[in-house]
């Protein structure tokens, strides 16, 4: 598990980004970096979502 505020976390997320890696689940609370409209732009364009309860995350990721 990595925590936001290590460098090791950012440069993880940015090398994703990077490589093109899509539906991304990060959280369960962004950075301060990570404006509402940056997670905006980034779900649009890499599909970045911030999870929320267990339940929830585990059945959009299983697609129920």
């Amino acid at each position: 598990m990595l925590s936001w505020f290590e460098q090791k976390a950012i440069v993880i997320l940015l090398t994703r980004l990077a490589l093109a890696g899509n539906d991304i689940r990060a959280g369960p609370t962004a950075p301060g970096f990570l404006t509402p409209g940056l997670i905006a732009t980034l779900d649009a364009k890499f599909g970045l979502r911030l999870i929320s309860t267990p339940d929830q995350t585990l059945a959009e990721t299983l697609g129920a």
